[in-house]
Protein backbone atom coordinates (compact mmCIF):
# COMPACT_ATOMS: atom_id res chain seq x y z
CA UNK A 1 0.00 0.00 0.00
CA UNK A 2 1.82 3.18 -1.17
CA UNK A 3 1.17 6.40 1.63
CA UNK A 4 -0.99 9.15 1.10
CA UNK A 5 1.58 11.80 2.10
CA UNK A 6 5.63 12.29 2.26
CA UNK A 7 7.38 10.40 5.14
CA UNK A 8 7.41 13.49 7.13
CA UNK A 9 3.66 13.92 6.63
CA UNK A 10 2.47 11.11 9.52
CA UNK A 11 -1.12 10.17 8.40
CA UNK A 12 -2.96 9.51 11.98
CA UNK A 13 -5.50 7.10 12.86
CA UNK A 14 -8.79 8.96 13.10
CA UNK A 15 -10.11 5.61 14.96
CA UNK A 16 -8.25 6.19 17.92
CA UNK A 17 -9.61 8.08 21.03
CA UNK A 18 -5.70 9.14 21.84
CA UNK A 19 -5.83 11.07 18.32
CA UNK A 20 -8.24 13.24 18.99
CA UNK A 21 -7.79 13.61 22.68
CA UNK A 22 -4.12 14.48 21.36
CA UNK A 23 -5.49 17.24 18.52
CA UNK A 24 -8.18 18.82 20.67
CA UNK A 25 -5.26 19.85 23.75
CA UNK A 26 -3.16 20.99 20.81
CA UNK A 27 -6.05 23.23 19.58
CA UNK A 28 -6.43 24.84 23.09
CA UNK A 29 -2.79 24.96 23.41
CA UNK A 30 -3.13 27.90 20.82
CA UNK A 31 -6.06 29.31 20.79
CA UNK A 32 -4.81 29.68 24.99
CA UNK A 33 -2.05 32.12 23.43
CA UNK A 34 -4.49 34.04 21.06
CA UNK A 35 -4.20 32.47 17.96
CA UNK A 36 -7.02 33.49 15.65
CA UNK A 37 -7.82 30.17 13.86
CA UNK A 38 -6.64 27.42 11.42
CA UNK A 39 -5.67 26.49 8.46
CA UNK A 40 -6.87 22.20 7.75
CA UNK A 41 -4.94 20.71 5.25
CA UNK A 42 -6.46 18.14 2.79
CA UNK A 43 -9.38 18.75 5.57
CA UNK A 44 -11.14 15.66 3.28
CA UNK A 45 -8.15 13.38 4.41
CA UNK A 46 -8.59 12.86 7.72
CA UNK A 47 -11.44 9.70 7.62
CA UNK A 48 -10.67 6.37 5.88
CA UNK A 49 -12.65 3.15 5.33
CA UNK A 50 -11.88 1.19 7.79
CA UNK A 51 -11.17 -1.84 5.59
CA UNK A 52 -8.51 -0.07 4.01
CA UNK A 53 -9.39 -1.25 0.52
CA UNK A 54 -8.02 -0.99 -2.98
CA UNK A 55 -8.71 2.06 -4.93
CA UNK A 56 -11.05 1.52 -7.89
CA UNK A 57 -9.82 1.91 -11.30
CA UNK A 58 -9.49 5.15 -12.59
CA UNK A 59 -13.32 6.60 -13.79
CA UNK A 60 -13.44 7.19 -17.37
CA UNK A 61 -12.53 10.84 -17.96
CA UNK A 62 -14.79 11.07 -21.38
CA UNK A 63 -17.65 10.15 -19.93
CA UNK A 64 -17.42 11.03 -16.36
CA UNK A 65 -19.65 13.82 -14.77
CA UNK A 66 -17.68 16.87 -13.28
CA UNK A 67 -20.45 17.50 -10.49
CA UNK A 68 -20.96 14.01 -9.26
CA UNK A 69 -20.20 12.32 -6.08
CA UNK A 70 -17.95 9.10 -6.23
CA UNK A 71 -17.80 7.56 -2.81
CA UNK A 72 -14.05 7.24 -1.74
CA UNK A 73 -11.91 5.23 0.31
CA UNK A 74 -9.88 8.10 2.00
CA UNK A 75 -11.54 11.31 0.30
CA UNK A 76 -14.52 13.07 1.66
CA UNK A 77 -15.35 10.65 3.57
CA UNK A 78 -18.76 11.78 5.87
CA UNK A 79 -17.17 10.46 9.09
CA UNK A 80 -14.75 13.54 8.50
CA UNK A 81 -17.23 15.78 9.69
CA UNK A 82 -17.13 13.83 13.51
CA UNK A 83 -13.91 15.11 13.81
CA UNK A 84 -14.65 18.98 12.74
CA UNK A 85 -17.68 19.37 14.86
CA UNK A 86 -15.73 18.40 18.09
CA UNK A 87 -13.08 20.87 16.69
CA UNK A 88 -15.57 23.73 16.50
CA UNK A 89 -16.61 22.82 20.36
CA UNK A 90 -13.09 23.42 21.18
CA UNK A 91 -13.07 26.72 19.09
CA UNK A 92 -16.23 27.97 20.69
CA UNK A 93 -15.25 27.43 24.65
CA UNK A 94 -12.80 30.55 23.72
CA UNK A 95 -13.78 34.24 23.33
CA UNK A 96 -13.13 36.34 20.00
CA UNK A 97 -13.40 35.30 16.57
CA UNK A 98 -11.52 31.65 16.22
CA UNK A 99 -11.93 30.51 12.87
CA UNK A 100 -11.20 27.12 10.99
CA UNK A 101 -10.28 27.39 6.88
CA UNK A 102 -10.87 24.03 5.18
CA UNK A 103 -9.08 23.15 2.14
CA UNK A 104 -11.59 20.49 1.12
CA UNK A 105 -11.98 19.17 -2.32
CA UNK A 106 -15.09 17.95 -2.39
CA UNK A 107 -16.91 16.39 -6.02
CA UNK A 108 -20.07 18.98 -5.47
CA UNK A 109 -21.52 22.08 -3.33
CA UNK A 110 -23.60 19.82 -1.57
CA UNK A 111 -20.26 18.38 -0.51
CA UNK A 112 -18.50 20.82 0.44
CA UNK A 113 -21.10 22.65 2.19
CA UNK A 114 -21.29 19.91 4.77
CA UNK A 115 -18.21 20.88 6.04
CA UNK A 116 -19.23 24.59 7.29
CA UNK A 117 -22.86 23.51 8.14
CA UNK A 118 -23.96 25.12 11.32
CA UNK A 119 -21.55 23.06 14.20
CA UNK A 120 -18.68 22.93 11.72
CA UNK A 121 -16.07 24.62 10.21
CA UNK A 122 -16.33 28.37 9.52
CA UNK A 123 -15.47 28.06 5.85
CA UNK A 124 -13.97 26.27 3.07
CA UNK A 125 -11.75 27.12 0.24
CA UNK A 126 -14.44 27.28 -3.18
CA UNK A 127 -12.24 25.19 -5.78
CA UNK A 128 -15.41 24.70 -7.67
CA UNK A 129 -14.83 28.44 -8.90
CA UNK A 130 -11.18 27.56 -9.31
CA UNK A 131 -11.71 24.99 -11.92
CA UNK A 132 -14.18 26.70 -14.04
CA UNK A 133 -13.29 26.91 -17.10
CA UNK A 134 -13.36 30.57 -19.28
CA UNK A 135 -16.78 29.96 -19.82
CA UNK A 136 -19.54 32.36 -19.08
CA UNK A 137 -22.34 29.76 -18.46
CA UNK A 138 -19.73 27.47 -16.43
CA UNK A 139 -18.60 30.24 -14.27
CA UNK A 140 -22.27 31.45 -13.60
CA UNK A 141 -23.59 28.20 -12.86
CA UNK A 142 -20.74 27.68 -10.23
CA UNK A 143 -21.40 31.14 -8.95
CA UNK A 144 -25.05 30.20 -8.46
CA UNK A 145 -24.89 27.14 -7.05
CA UNK A 146 -21.72 28.06 -4.30
CA UNK A 147 -24.25 30.60 -3.70
CA UNK A 148 -27.29 28.91 -3.45
CA UNK A 149 -25.86 25.85 -0.97
CA UNK A 150 -23.96 27.96 1.40
CA UNK A 151 -26.92 30.70 1.93
CA UNK A 152 -29.38 27.43 2.44
CA UNK A 153 -26.48 26.47 5.35
CA UNK A 154 -25.65 30.45 6.85
CA UNK A 155 -22.25 29.64 5.80
CA UNK A 156 -20.31 32.73 3.99
CA UNK A 157 -19.31 32.08 0.19
CA UNK A 158 -15.73 31.74 -0.64
CA UNK A 159 -13.67 32.09 -3.64
CA UNK A 160 -10.68 31.25 -5.12
CA UNK A 161 -8.73 31.43 -8.38
CA UNK A 162 -4.94 29.89 -7.49
CA UNK A 163 -3.47 27.70 -4.48
CA UNK A 164 -0.04 25.92 -4.01
CA UNK A 165 -1.16 22.87 -6.02
CA UNK A 166 -3.02 23.80 -9.51
CA UNK A 167 -1.13 25.40 -12.32
CA UNK A 168 -1.70 29.14 -11.70
CA UNK A 169 -4.77 30.80 -13.49
CA UNK A 170 -2.72 33.06 -15.53
CA UNK A 171 -0.93 30.20 -17.25
CA UNK A 172 -4.38 28.26 -17.44
CA UNK A 173 -6.47 31.33 -18.84
CA UNK A 174 -3.46 31.36 -21.68
CA UNK A 175 -5.06 28.63 -23.43
CA UNK A 176 -7.57 29.27 -26.19
CA UNK A 177 -9.43 26.72 -24.94
CA UNK A 178 -9.59 26.62 -20.77
CA UNK A 179 -10.68 23.38 -19.91
CA UNK A 180 -12.29 22.28 -16.70
CA UNK A 181 -11.38 19.83 -14.22
CA UNK A 182 -12.47 17.34 -11.37
CA UNK A 183 -11.15 16.48 -7.94
CA UNK A 184 -8.61 14.71 -7.47
CA UNK A 185 -7.46 14.60 -11.04
CA UNK A 186 -4.22 16.22 -12.40
CA UNK A 187 -5.00 19.15 -14.49
CA UNK A 188 -3.94 19.01 -18.59
CA UNK A 189 -3.75 21.89 -20.52
CA UNK A 190 -4.80 22.20 -23.81
CA UNK A 191 -2.78 24.60 -26.29
CA UNK A 192 -0.04 26.61 -26.62
CA UNK A 193 0.52 29.53 -23.94
CA UNK A 194 -0.12 33.59 -24.93
CA UNK A 195 0.51 35.02 -21.55
CA UNK A 196 -0.88 38.45 -23.09
CA UNK A 197 -4.18 36.47 -23.26
CA UNK A 198 -3.84 35.31 -19.69
CA UNK A 199 -2.82 38.16 -17.93
CA UNK A 200 -6.01 40.15 -19.71
CA UNK A 201 -8.18 37.29 -18.09
CA UNK A 202 -6.41 36.99 -15.14
CA UNK A 203 -6.91 41.08 -14.10
CA UNK A 204 -10.88 40.26 -15.31
CA UNK A 205 -11.12 37.50 -13.03
CA UNK A 206 -9.85 39.15 -10.36
CA UNK A 207 -12.40 41.97 -10.47
CA UNK A 208 -14.65 39.21 -10.93
CA UNK A 209 -14.31 37.29 -7.84
CA UNK A 210 -13.36 40.48 -5.91
CA UNK A 211 -17.19 41.55 -6.76
CA UNK A 212 -18.43 38.28 -5.46
CA UNK A 213 -20.41 38.30 -2.49
CA UNK A 214 -18.44 36.61 0.99
CA UNK A 215 -14.77 36.18 1.25
CA UNK A 216 -11.65 35.83 -1.26
CA UNK A 217 -8.20 34.17 -0.95
CA UNK A 218 -5.45 35.32 -3.11
CA UNK A 219 -2.58 32.65 -3.25
CA UNK A 220 0.72 34.50 -3.25
CA UNK A 221 1.95 35.68 -6.34
CA UNK A 222 -1.44 36.18 -8.25
CA UNK A 223 -1.16 39.75 -6.97
CA UNK A 224 1.63 39.92 -9.08
CA UNK A 225 0.48 37.97 -12.31
CA UNK A 226 3.14 35.52 -12.21
CA UNK A 227 2.45 32.67 -13.93
CA UNK A 228 2.62 29.21 -13.99
CA UNK A 229 6.78 27.80 -14.60
CA UNK A 230 6.26 25.41 -17.37
CA UNK A 231 9.72 24.86 -17.95
CA UNK A 232 11.66 24.11 -14.66
CA UNK A 233 14.42 21.72 -15.41
CA UNK A 234 14.12 17.70 -14.05
CA UNK A 235 17.07 18.52 -12.00
CA UNK A 236 15.61 21.17 -9.68
CA UNK A 237 12.20 19.81 -9.25
CA UNK A 238 11.08 18.96 -5.43
CA UNK A 239 7.82 17.54 -5.74
CA UNK A 240 7.17 13.98 -4.28
CA UNK A 241 4.62 13.79 -7.41
CA UNK A 242 7.94 13.82 -9.71
CA UNK A 243 9.49 10.51 -8.09
CA UNK A 244 5.88 8.52 -7.02
CA UNK A 245 4.97 9.24 -10.85
CA UNK A 246 7.84 7.82 -11.97
CA UNK A 247 9.04 11.16 -13.54
CA UNK A 248 5.91 11.18 -16.05
CA UNK A 249 4.86 14.22 -14.03
CA UNK A 250 6.35 17.05 -12.68
CA UNK A 251 4.03 17.76 -10.21
CA UNK A 252 3.38 21.26 -8.69
CA UNK A 253 6.72 23.15 -8.23
CA UNK A 254 5.47 25.46 -11.32
CA UNK A 255 3.00 27.56 -9.10
CA UNK A 256 5.62 27.23 -5.89
CA UNK A 257 8.09 29.60 -7.06
CA UNK A 258 9.35 32.03 -5.07
CA UNK A 259 7.83 35.71 -5.80
CA UNK A 260 10.01 38.34 -6.64
CA UNK A 261 9.96 41.23 -4.70
CA UNK A 262 12.56 43.43 -5.79
CA UNK A 263 15.63 43.75 -8.11
CA UNK A 264 16.82 42.87 -11.81
CA UNK A 265 18.30 39.74 -10.76
CA UNK A 266 17.40 36.66 -8.86
CA UNK A 267 17.01 36.14 -6.11
CA UNK A 268 14.80 39.28 -7.00
CA UNK A 269 14.93 40.24 -2.98
CA UNK A 270 13.74 36.75 -2.10
CA UNK A 271 16.35 36.08 -0.02
CA UNK A 272 19.65 38.19 0.20
CA UNK A 273 22.02 38.31 -2.75
CA UNK A 274 24.94 37.21 -1.12
CA UNK A 275 22.60 34.37 0.76
CA UNK A 276 24.82 30.95 1.31
CA UNK A 277 22.22 29.11 -0.59
CA UNK A 278 19.60 30.71 -3.66
CA UNK A 279 15.89 29.97 -3.85
CA UNK A 280 15.01 26.12 -3.99
CA UNK A 281 13.42 26.73 -7.30
CA UNK A 282 14.77 28.95 -9.55
CA UNK A 283 13.05 32.02 -11.11
CA UNK A 284 12.65 33.11 -14.47
CA UNK A 285 14.39 36.12 -15.54
CA UNK A 286 12.00 37.97 -17.19
CA UNK A 287 10.41 38.09 -13.83
CA UNK A 288 12.50 41.21 -13.30
CA UNK A 289 8.98 43.16 -14.84
CA UNK A 290 7.00 41.03 -12.20
CA UNK A 291 8.50 42.05 -8.85
CA UNK A 292 7.03 44.43 -6.14
CA UNK A 293 9.06 47.23 -6.86
CA UNK A 294 8.75 47.09 -10.52
CA UNK A 295 4.57 46.92 -10.21
CA UNK A 296 4.33 49.85 -7.39
CA UNK A 297 3.36 53.09 -8.52
CA UNK A 298 2.03 51.84 -12.00
CA UNK A 299 -1.16 52.38 -12.48
CA UNK A 300 -1.25 49.87 -15.48
CA UNK A 301 0.17 46.64 -12.98
CA UNK A 302 -1.48 43.72 -11.98
CA UNK A 303 -0.66 44.88 -8.63
CA UNK A 304 -1.94 48.43 -8.68
CA UNK A 305 -5.39 46.59 -9.61
CA UNK A 306 -5.94 44.32 -6.90
CA UNK A 307 -4.84 47.31 -4.21
CA UNK A 308 -7.15 49.62 -5.57
CA UNK A 309 -10.11 46.75 -6.11
CA UNK A 310 -9.27 46.03 -2.89
CA UNK A 311 -9.24 49.40 -1.07
CA UNK A 312 -12.56 49.89 -3.00
CA UNK A 313 -14.18 46.20 -1.92
CA UNK A 314 -13.25 47.36 1.79
CA UNK A 315 -14.92 51.26 1.09
CA UNK A 316 -17.94 50.49 -0.96
CA UNK A 317 -20.74 49.44 1.06
CA UNK A 318 -22.16 47.01 -1.64
CA UNK A 319 -19.42 44.78 -1.90
CA UNK A 320 -18.15 41.80 0.62
CA UNK A 321 -20.89 40.08 2.60
CA UNK A 322 -24.58 40.31 0.83
CA UNK A 323 -26.70 39.43 -2.17
CA UNK A 324 -26.17 39.87 -5.73
CA UNK A 325 -28.65 40.11 -8.68
CA UNK A 326 -27.50 38.89 -12.31
CA UNK A 327 -28.54 41.20 -15.22
CA UNK A 328 -29.62 40.48 -18.60
CA UNK A 329 -26.57 40.64 -21.07
CA UNK A 330 -25.96 38.93 -24.47
CA UNK A 331 -24.48 35.37 -24.35
CA UNK A 332 -20.52 35.72 -23.61
CA UNK A 333 -20.78 38.59 -20.89
CA UNK A 334 -21.82 38.40 -17.18
CA UNK A 335 -23.46 41.73 -14.99
CA UNK A 336 -24.72 41.39 -11.97
CA UNK A 337 -25.80 44.45 -9.33
CA UNK A 338 -24.95 44.93 -5.74
CA UNK A 339 -27.01 47.69 -4.00
CA UNK A 340 -26.66 50.20 -3.20
CA UNK A 341 -25.28 50.90 -7.11
CA UNK A 342 -22.87 48.83 -8.09
CA UNK A 343 -22.56 47.15 -11.06
CA UNK A 344 -20.08 44.52 -12.06
CA UNK A 345 -19.51 43.62 -15.94
CA UNK A 346 -17.10 41.16 -17.56
CA UNK A 347 -17.28 40.45 -21.18
CA UNK A 348 -15.99 37.01 -21.93
CA UNK A 349 -17.12 37.12 -25.67
CA UNK A 350 -15.28 37.59 -28.75
CA UNK A 351 -17.14 40.98 -29.39
CA UNK A 352 -17.16 44.28 -28.00
CA UNK A 353 -19.69 45.15 -25.36
CA UNK A 354 -21.36 48.29 -24.69
CA UNK A 355 -21.54 49.12 -20.86
CA UNK A 356 -25.18 49.76 -19.16
CA UNK A 357 -25.78 53.10 -18.05
CA UNK A 358 -23.86 54.35 -15.29
CA UNK A 359 -22.47 57.30 -13.41
CA UNK A 360 -18.71 56.20 -13.37
CA UNK A 361 -16.30 53.34 -14.24
CA UNK A 362 -15.14 52.74 -10.93
CA UNK A 363 -12.06 50.27 -11.66
CA UNK A 364 -11.58 48.08 -15.39
CA UNK A 365 -9.75 45.47 -15.84
CA UNK A 366 -7.65 47.37 -19.04
CA UNK A 367 -9.04 50.95 -20.77
CA UNK A 368 -12.49 51.46 -21.10
CA UNK A 369 -12.64 53.44 -24.12
CA UNK A 370 -16.13 55.22 -25.47
CA UNK A 371 -18.24 53.08 -22.86
CA UNK A 372 -17.05 49.85 -24.26
CA UNK A 373 -15.56 46.82 -22.93
CA UNK A 374 -13.40 44.92 -25.17
CA UNK A 375 -13.34 41.00 -24.87
CA UNK A 376 -11.69 39.31 -21.85
CA UNK A 377 -11.99 42.31 -19.94
CA UNK A 378 -13.98 43.81 -16.63
CA UNK A 379 -15.42 46.59 -15.32
CA UNK A 380 -17.04 48.55 -12.10
CA UNK A 381 -19.37 50.64 -12.24
CA UNK A 382 -21.58 53.02 -10.22
CA UNK A 383 -25.15 53.42 -11.18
Amino acid sequence: MSPLYAPEQPDLNWQHPDVHAEFESILRFWFDRGVDGFRIDVAHGLAKDPELPDLPPPPDTAHRQPLHHVQHPHWDRDEVHDIYRAWRKVADEFDGDRAFVAEAWADTPERLAAYVRPGGLHTAFNFDFLMASWDPKDLRTVIDDSLAMLSGIGAPATWVLSNHDVMRHTSRYARKTVARWVPNERYQPQGAVDLDLGTRRARAAALLMLALPGGAYIYQGDELGVPEVEDLPESVLEDPIWERSGHTDKGRDGCRVPIPWSGQATPFGFSPEDAYAAPWLPQPATWNQLTVEAQTGDNTSMLELYRTALHLRRENPALGDGTMTWLDTPVGVLAFRRDPGFVCVVNLSGEAYPLPDHSSVLLASGPVEDGVLTPDQAAWLAV
